[in-house]
């Protein structure tokens, strides 16, 4: 292994200490006992290990700024937008301005010379400017964990996407649905990893058929209509649709209407009205608390449960499914190869727990709700259910962990969770 290829990863690998302890040990600096430091540093010297430029002068002098680096998407998102003001507002109060990073990224090197930290917020294993960023030799936050093959960040902030998705499943179940569908982001973070695999192991605990049909990441309004015209058609035993990406409901909303599905409630004699809004939430239990990071993987539990007293998050995708399949508890939406909507094999509605029949297409009752509220969540018709992410306080706690790491108020490793809650409206409640 030649100096320019090794990392701290490599080193803390082969001295079988963790990638903080590595550089605390070679910067003098932190809590290690000496005969781990003088391990590391003679492993660090086997494998010629040789910090970059642009680390060694952030270790003399500090620039004044953190670096935020979101999804390509983020910029016609609500979600990220509002993230991002949280986190400008909290960096400034430590004195440090938030550079916006390209999405395409830049250098490790390079982006390390500028700031003193970064903000990594949905970091994709598929986004080939993560690795780079979250090796560039300064303390990294990740926004939610990172599932990829590269140097783990110095800290996370983290929701429990299982427990949100789960709430919205009770919470339709509750009001009547007996055959609900997800509309699921699709890549490999593990917000849309967590989502897609709860589908599954909910309806495996509950015994109902989850249909499931994979839509992009940030799925359009439009994109989020064909989905659900494509699926209805395909399954018109389907009751209530759940879609991920922000923004997308309201083309939910108008497959509905084009159907003629009446969405609010299965029957006039179904549930009753709304219940109050956030009569469901994840909250944090202990502040200040920290756990140390391991492995990238998606989050379960039965709620938004915390440890840093801040708030949980999640984002949307979307494309279609391929098959017609069913595997414990998880239905994957049909679609046929010509490109149209799927015909449905064998009667066309499946019907779900023993006792409950299909519901018929035309003029049935439709229950409809979000993974992510915002604007179009609220202003929608009916309003549409949804799980609160409180982007702007996500954001905040993002950028506080990172300045709590810099200043030394936290540990490196450190893994905090943030609550959201569960806003329920019109288009789960009763026809009125």
């Amino acid at each position: 292994m030649t100096s320019r290829t090794v990392t701290l990863l490599d080193v803390a690998r082969t001295a079988g200490v963790s990638k903080s302890t590595v550089s605390d040990a070679l910067q003098g600096s932190g809590r290690v006992a000496e005969a781990t430091r003088d391990r590391v540093r003679a492993v660090a010297e086997e494998l010629g290990y040789r910090p970059n430029s642009a680390a060694r002068r952030l270790r003399r002098a500090s620039t004044g700024a953190v670096g935020l680096h979101l999804p390509a998407t983020a910029t016609r998102l609500d979600y990220y937008m509002n993230l991002a003001f949280g986190a400008v507002e909290r960096a400034q109060e430590d004195g440090l301005d938030m550079v916006l990073l390209a999405p395409s990224g830049a250098a490790g090197g390079r982006i390390a010379s500028r700031v003193d930290g970064l903000l990594v917020i949905d970091p994709e294993p598929g986004d080939s400017a993560v690795p780079g960023l979250l090796d560039a030799g300064v303390p990294v936050v990740t926004g939610e964990r990172y599932l990829g093959p590269a140097t783990g960040p110095s800290g996370a902030v983290v929701c429990d996407n299982a427990a949100s998705l789960t709430a919205l499943l009770d919470h339709v179940t509750e009001r009547g649905a007996r055959r609900p569908a997800l509309l699921a982001p699709s890549g490999s973070s593990a917000w849309a990893t967590a989502l897609r695999a709860t589908a599954g192991s909910w309806g495996r605990a509950h015994g109902v058929t989850v249909t499931l049909r994979t839509v992009p990441f940030a799925a359009t309004p439009a994109e989020a209509e064909a989905a659900t015209r494509a699926l209805l058609a395909a399954d018109p035993a389907v009751d209530a649709v759940i879609c991920a990406p922000d923004g997308s409901a309201p083309g939910v909303l108008r497959a509905a209407a084009a159907l003629g599905r009446k969405v609010g409630a299965l029957s006039a004699s179904g549930p009753s009205g709304p219940s109050s809004a956030s009569d469901v939430s994840g909250t944090s239990e202990a502040s200040g608390a920290c756990e140390a990071s391991g492995g990238r993987g998606g989050h379960s539990g039965s709620g938004g449960n915390g440890e840093s007293g801040q708030s949980e998050s999640g984002q949307s995708k979307g494309g279609q499914s391929e098959g017609d399949r069913s595997e414990g508890g998880l239905r994957e939406g049909g679609r046929s190869e010509g490109g149209g909507p799927g015909t449905p094999r064998g009667t066309g509605a499946t019907v779900g727990p023993v006792g409950v029949g299909p519901v018929g297409p035309v003029g049935a009752g439709l229950l409809v709700a979000s993974c992510v509220d915002g604007t179009a969540t609220r202003s929608a018709e009916p309003p549409v259910t949804a799980v609160d992410l409180h982007p702007a306080a996500y954001g905040r706690a993002c950028a506080e962990l990172l300045c709590d790491i810099l200043a030394g108020r936290a540990a490196p490793d450190t893994v905090r969770r943030h609550s959201w809650s569960l806003e329920t409206r019109a288009s789960t409640g009763s026809w009125g």
